[in-house]
C-alpha cells in the first residue's frame, strides 16, 4: 500500500514543480532578451530578481518538507527524503555569473546578489 501511494504521488507534476518551471522559463526568456536586446543591464536585473524569487520559493518548500530552513543554498540542490532537488546547482548564480549569498538569522533570511559591480554591500545589490 505504501508503494502504491508513492507511485500515485509521482504520477503527475505538483504545483510547486510547475511554479519552478515557470520561474526558470522566465529566467531563460530574460536571457534571450539580454542577447538580442539593447537593455542588457535591466534584463540582467530582472533575471536576477526572478532567480531570487525562485530561490525564495524553493526555500519555503524546503522548510515545509524538512521542518527547518536550509543552512545554505546548497541544501536546495540535494533532494529531501528521496525527492528530487528543488534547484539545480547552476541556478545559484545571478545573471552576472556571481553566486547568490544566503544569510539565515532565526526565522528571517536574506538572499542577495552583488549586482552589476560584483561587490556585496553596495547600492546596486539585489535582495529578496
Amino acid at each position: 500500500m505504501n508503494a502504491s501511494r508513492k507511485l500515485r504521488r509521482r504520477a503527475g507534476f505538483t504545483l510547486v514543480e510547475l511554479l519552478l518551471v515557470i520561474a526558470i522559463l522566465g529566467i531563460l526568456g530574460t536571457v534571450v532578451v539580454v542577447n538580442f536586446g539593447g537593455e542588457s543591464d535591466k534584463a540582467r536585473r530582472t533575471a536576477t530578481l526572478t532567480s531570487i524569487g525562485a530561490i525564495n520559493q524553493a526555500i519555503q518548500i524546503y522548510k515545509m518538507n524538512a521542518g527547518r530552513y536550509p543552512k545554505s543554498l546548497d541544501d536546495l540542490t540535494v533532494g529531501i527524503n528521496d525527492d528530487e532537488p528543488l534547484l539545480k546547482a547552476d541556478s545559484l548564480n545571478d545573471a552576472w555569473g556571481m553566486p547568490f549569498t544566503y544569510k539565515l538569522d532565526g526565522k528571517k533570511y536574506v538572499i542577495r546578489s552583488a549586482g552589476a559591480d560584483g561587490v556585496q554591500g553596495t547600492e546596486d545589490d539585489l535582495t529578496n
